[in-house]
């Protein structure tokens, strides 16, 4: 008799938390395992800031998964682009291009997430993002690159203005991370240019909140946009981008800025797999599941992560939601397996609940701000809590010990200031790293389960 067959879709906080556990619950031949990721690593998301900057090389923070001994999970190198809930089928696009259906009695779905885009003028030509590893390494070389140019070209000229106009759009954590990190870099390499005067560099935040990182409230709110200040990042908040060109962008208030640098971080949205479901969801995109996890009306499928709209049982319920951050996918993943072992055993599910633990934010050299367990932390203590917690939560002790070199080697030997290439192959715009192209119809994926996996 074959084994029930498990499928876990996506290697971030959620999946792999999700294998992990399976593999410890299950023996081998109560079920097997198979996880769709077209990557054989889980990304730290959280420090993607300080790759961009140098601080930390790209391997860094990207964890493998065929380290561990124990390790008896099937990896199938592609990304799922559709899934059948009623013919209970993946079908996954292997990194080859091929399309693969993978025929499934359980699906853990925690594909994560996008960077969320709006219908803006350019912003697809020009934009940039924050979301993967290839991106981080990319935007690196191309910021230096704009050094390298801006210095090549007539002080006071168009181009050179262009060439260190620098504009950040969201001023969530990853925006405000992303813009404090870039702006040490830029500052720093300056004064490798004897041509540049580092005045001449410009960086922009720009938000339409009218607050800095609501979720940590007002006051350390304030402080990590006083950090930003002092740095001389131009804050704008309450306005966004009108539309962008290949060497300025205007702003929704009617500034037009040189920049050939736009960073775009203003949020993430569902990954497009869940629209080929056809189930319901939420206003976010994420799909609605029951607080154990389950998707309704599709047997034997489970959502969570960034992808699904989990009720948040321990936030005081009313119809709230868990927000989409690193430490309620992890959480979640573990539930979410224990969740399906339950149902392989016949026994009962339970719910997720936790309650956050706080937040950390790392604005680079000696600023932070965090608030750990409510705790409202600013500067220096804030900042080595942040580093703290992102160091205990990486999974491996290779990991663990690469960060930790290379915090202390640009500690004391500072930044390097070295392109690599990546930027010469790929325009490294948004959808040159999120391939938010390559996902099929709901209608799509109906006729190809119909017919058998065409």
């Amino acid at each position: 008799m074959a084994r029930p067959r498990i499928v876990v879709v996506g290697a971030g906080f959620a999946g792999v938390a999700c294998v992990r556990r399976l593999e410890r619950t299950l023996s081998p031949g109560e079920a097997e395992i198979l996880l769709v990721t077209p990557f054989s690593y889980q990304l730290y998301l959280p420090l993607l800031p300080q790759v961009a900057s140098g601080v930390l090389t790209p391997q860094s923070v990207a964890v493998s998964l065929r380290r561990s001994r124990r390790h008896r999970t099937r990896i199938v190198p592609g990304g799922a682009v559709g899934v059948d809930t009623r013919a209970k089928v993946c079908v996954v696009r292997k990194i080859t291009g091929e399309l693969v259906d993978l025929p499934y009695d359980y699906v853990v779905l925690a594909p994560g997430s996008v960077t969320r885009t709006f219908d803006i003028p350019g912003l697809a030509e020009h934009g940039r993002g924050m979301k993967t590893l290839a991106e981080a390494a990319h935007l690196r070389d191309h910021v230096i690159a704009q050094l390298d140019l801006a210095d090549a070209a007539a002080p006071g000229s168009p181009e050179r203005a262009s060439r260190l106009g620098f504009v950040v759009v969201g001023g969530g954590y990853a925006g405000t991370e992303t813009a404090a990190s870039l702006e040490r870099l830029t500052t720093h390499a300056a004064g490798r240019y004897p041509r540049l005067d580092r005045r001449e560099i410009t960086w922009h935040l720009v938000d339409v909140s009218p607050k800095l990182m609501p979720e940590l409230g007002d006051r350390l709110g304030l402080a990590a946009l006083d950090v930003l200040r002092r740095r001389g990042i131009q804050v704008s908040l309450g306005a966004s981008v009108a539309k962008a060109g290949p060497e300025d962008l205007t702003l929704t208030d009617g500034r037009v800025l040189p920049c050939r640098t736009l960073i775009w971080t203003a949020g993430v949205a569902a990954s497009p797999l869940v629209a080929t479901l056809g189930a319901e969801t939420a206003k976010s995109g994420r799909l609605v599941v029951a607080p154990d996890l389950r998707v309704p009306g599709a047997e034997g499928a489970f959502a969570l992560g960034d992808a699904a709209a989990v009720p948040d049982l321990a936030g005081g319920g009313d119809g709230a939601v868990c927000p989409p951050t690193a430490q309620h996918a992890e959480r979640q993943g573990r539930v979410a397996a224990d969740n399906v072992a339950a149902a392989l055993r016949g026994t009962p599910l339970r719910p997720y609940a936790h309650k956050d633990l706080g937040l950390v934010v790392d604005l680079g050299g000696r600023d932070g701000v965090s608030r750990p367990l409510g705790i409202g932390l600013r500067g220096m203590p804030a900042q080595a809590v942040a580093r703290g917690y992102h160091w205990a939560a990486l999974r491996t002790g290779a990991a663990k010990t690469r960060v930790m070199t290379n915090w202390l080697l640009n500690a004391v030997a500072g930044d390097d200031f070295v392109r690599t290439g990546f930027q010469t192959y790929k325009p490294g715009t948004l959808r040159d790293f999120e391939y938010t192209d390559h996902y099929l119809t709901p209608e799509e994926v109906r006729a190809r389960t119909a017919a058998g996996g065409g």
